[in-house]
């Protein structure tokens, strides 16, 4: 199959609005909870009144200093409530929202601030307002510098409350669906960040067919929550907390996907979950550790062996007697533990953001967890397609949403319409024109294929194919995701660009590495184990596995061990965690050279 489209399930009204759902709640049903927020380490609820205020409040203070109908405003924050009102208030004055990374460099902010032309923009600390300060005579065009942290809020509440509610009104419902909502800039693994125009129609009509198309079950449950922990500056959660407000869902926020998320996932108790791969890579690694450690490894394996067979005999049509029976007895001994410790409620999660692979699709499906993928970019307002509970495919990332269209373009290029592609980037009229087609289909980069059913399937970047000396092409994205899947590794890199095989560069995980030492009784740092003997031994385990999905042209000959992890602050990777390729094979140049020296 070529090409899969299916019809929308919702069509937007010429009135709809981003601000429309939390506004109409408001007169309707005040005192109903719509957030959960977290202070002192309790959790407390939020009612849909006490959010609406707070937006109002921020909003009317927006009008009071000057921001126009479609002024830009920028938001540099972690994850937390006070960026959802941000962005509501924003939005309930006509204005775009501008949203960065909070881990963002000077280059990037003065870039994005100033590409933008914001004339405001809220940060989250002190060291934020410090940062942009010294950057101030950079950005002509910024007015106004707000922290969420330290009160200030409050103070910034107070400067708008002689603004009337019917002029709040009538801005709020100025205008059309049409109208700029947010600008997010692409964190880009080459060159500078790129603006994606995005309308609240892109955003409404994607989160509302999705709601409404494969994920209705997760988002009509009773008693539906769920804890937002990814960055909202990126599209992936920013779409979830819409999707939270207008299906009526409890939300709560948290800043982090450190070692702190898993037990607040035991006290928040989702009813869903919405992750990238590496949080799910954590959580399987975690378990297995812990196992290991208490002399369990060899019962963890069965379970985990045990699980994927579970799932995959689902795909067959059904479980045989034994294989249940097995089943049935590590559900006790170990599933129930792993799920617990997620909060016990949720039946289902949501990846996006990279490849989860077909082994922890299966063990989590097994265990009790389904984790549906999709597929998406910030020009697409986050997911193009996506697995729903009630038509998921493992190793896919679901059939187009409705109102969408998929196509797979002659080089093997995915191509997407619909009312959820952005209009264009900002201010760049040559990167808009290269990025679509002369039909108008947006050009993704990324090859995938179709199968019969219209399920998509990724198999890598255009832009990142390798070409050996010998002619081959290699997409590093397949062997990569599963080298990545073993507990060992952080990041994978695959290498050989005109050279005559192909190679790969790897990072080792460092919590990994403390419990790997401790089992094989090793001393020193990453740095003084890159050519230990059982470490290598260990790391091609994972190499060995990785190669199991590719051709044997296509397969890693050589790897080696680098002595540091890709980070964002080392320049390595994109705020969205994609490794940034010319950058690492620039940096660690001489690495490549030796494994081809040889």
């Amino acid at each position: 199959m070529r090409e899969y489209s299916r019809p929308p399930k919702v069509e937007l009204s010429p009135d709809a609005r981003l601000t429309g759902t939390v506004f109409a709640r408001a007169a309707e049903e005040p005192s109903a909870v719509m957030f959960k927020r977290q202070e002192s380490g309790q959790w407390h609820n939020v009612t849909v009144k006490e959010f609406h205020d707070d937006v109002v409040g921020i909003a009317k203070a927006l009008i009071a200093a000057g921001i126009g109908h479609g002024d830009r405003v920028g938001l540099i924050s972690r994850t937390r409530y006070e960026w959802t009102v941000i962005d509501y208030a924003v939005w309930s004055v006509g204005g775009v929202v501008v949203p960065i990374y909070e881990s963002s460099s000077d280059e990037q902010l003065t870039w994005i601030l100033g590409d933008s032309g914001s004339k405001a923009v809220f940060v989250e600390t002190g060291e934020h307002t410090e940062r942009v300060a010294a950057l101030r005579s950079e950005l002509p065009e910024l007015a106004h510098t707000w922290q969420i942290e330290g009160g200030s809020l409050k103070e910034l509440v107070a400067t708008g409350t002689e603004i009337a509610d019917s002029t709040l009104e009538e801005r709020r419902t100025a205008g059309t669906p049409d109208d700029l909502a947010t600008l997010i800039y692409t964190s880009g693994t080459t060159g500078r960040p790129k603006g994606c125009e995005l309308s609240h129609r892109n955003l409404l009509f994607d989160i509302r067919n999705v709601i409404e198309g494969p994920l209705k079950p997760i988002f009509t449950m009773e008693g539906r929550a769920t804890l937002l922990f990814l960055p909202l500056a990126h599209v992936f959660a920013r779409l979830i907390q819409l999707g939270c407000v207008e299906s009526k869902t409890v939300m709560g926020h948290f800043p982090s996907t450190g070692p702190e998320l898993i037990d607040t996932l035991g006290v928040f108790k989702p009813t869903f979950l919405l992750a990238v791969p590496r949080v799910f890579e954590k959580v399987y690694n975690k378990a297995e550790q812990k196992a290991t450690s208490e002399g369990r490894g060899r019962i963890f394996h069965a379970a985990a062996d045990t699980a994927i067979a579970y799932s995959k005999a689902l795909d067959a049509g059904k479980p045989g007697l034994g294989l249940r029976a097995r089943h049935a007895v590590f559900s006790k001994l170990v599933y129930g533990k792993i799920l617990a410790a997620l909060g016990g409620e949720a039946k289902h999660a949501v990846s996006g953001g990279s490849a989860l692979g077909d082994r922890l699709g299966h063990f989590f499906r097994g265990i009790g967890l389904t984790v549906l993928e999709g597929y998406g970019l910030t020009e697409t307002s986050a997911p193009t397609s996506v697995n729903g509970p009630e038509e998921n495919r493992i190793g896919s990332v679901g059939r187009a949403l409705p109102g969408t269209a998929i196509r797979i373009d002659d080089d093997g290029e995915i191509l997407a319409k619909g009312d959820h592609v952005m209009r264009r980037y900002w201010n760049n009229p040559t990167a808009t024109a290269e990025s679509f087609n002369e039909d108008g289909w947006y050009r993704t980069g990324d090859l995938g294929s179709l199968d019969e059913d219209g399920y998509l399937r990724i198999t890598g970047r255009k832009k990142e194919i390798i070409v050996t000396a010998g002619g081959k092409n290699v997409a590093p994205a397949v062997i990569e995701d599963r080298i990545r899947g073993n507990v060992l590794v952080s990041q994978c890199m695959v290498v050989g660009d005109n050279r005559n095989f192909v190679s790969a560069l790897i990072t080792v995980d460092a919590e990994a590495l403390e419990f790997w030492k401790k089992q094989n009784n090793k001393t020193g740092s990453i740095a003084d184990l890159v050519d230990d003997a059982d470490l290598r031994a260990a790391v091609q385990e994972a190499v060995n596995e990785g190669n199991k999905a590719v051709s044997t042209a296509e397969s890693v000959r050589k790897f080696t061990i680098l002595p540091v992890d890709f980070s964002e602050e080392s320049g390595q990777m994109t705020a969205s965690l994609k490794i940034k390729r010319h950058v690492i094979a620039k940096q660690f140049g001489d690495e490549i050279d030796r494994l081809y020296s040889a």
